[in-house]
């Protein structure tokens, strides 16, 4: 394979890519594991955010954010744990996704930490009532979650956050510099009658009266 749409060198063997950076330090080939021991649990424990990634049956990839407060994530036992599933926009992306293929990959963040820590399964979606009681917010469970089989779990090193520099105030944008979202949003639907203002009313109000 010579190219790629617009681009032309294109990396296309493993062995190519190990000729270029080389083979992982004994760390990093060691530091896998299969199960939630007590630091993942900690960790998990504390975060308050992170990235699910799924693909349909195709192939076709989505990385979708899940927020709550630190410990939302609910940990049944060393090799299963849920996401709650809080009210969204219904597109369900990651939950359409996951019942046609299974395999899903977590990271999990907690603010200030620059490591995350990650981890890999198969995913189903649940209604388990007895599990997801367990995650009630204002006396609201969720009316599903996504249940997870742990497969591999690890920390992933900080460089990507140190050179982002995600976690420093000083690094921060301008309000004045930050892209409107509904500006977006309104130029994307191209909805008629539809003004900015009233896409950024209709954000306000979701965020103000439905998060659960």
């Amino acid at each position: 394979m010579e190219g790629f749409g617009i681009f032309r060198e294109v990396v296309t063997a493993q062995e190519e890519l190990r000729e270029l950076f080389g083979e992982p330090s004994k760390v990093v080939q060691n530091k896998s594991i299969t199960q939630l021991d007590e630091h993942c649990r900690n960790f998990i424990a504390r975060s308050p955010f992170l990235i699910i990634a799924t693909a349909d049956e195709n192939g076709n990839c989505d990385a979708s954010p899940r927020g709550d407060a630190p410990g939302f994530v609910h940990i049944v036992d060393d090799r299963h744990l849920v996401v709650p599933e809080r009210p969204g926009n219904k597109r369900m992306d990651t939950l359409r996704n996951i019942l046609d293929n299974p395999h899903i990959g977590l990271i999990f963040m907690i603010p200030t930490l620059q490591e995350t820590l990650r981890i890999n399964g198969r995913a189903c979606v649940i209604r388990d009532a007895d599990v997801l009681e367990n995650m009630a917010v204002n006396g609201k469970a969720p009316t599903i979650g996504i249940g997870v089989q742990v497969e591999e779990c690890f920390i992933h090193c900080a460089k990507s956050f140190m050179r982002s520099g995600l976690w420093k105030p000083e690094t921060w944008p301008e309000k004045d510099r930050v892209p409107d979202a509904a500006q977006i949003l309104a130029d994307h639907i191209k909805l008629p009658g539809m003004s900015v203002k009233e896409v950024a009313e209709g954000l306000a109000d979701s965020y103000k009266n439905r998060l659960y």
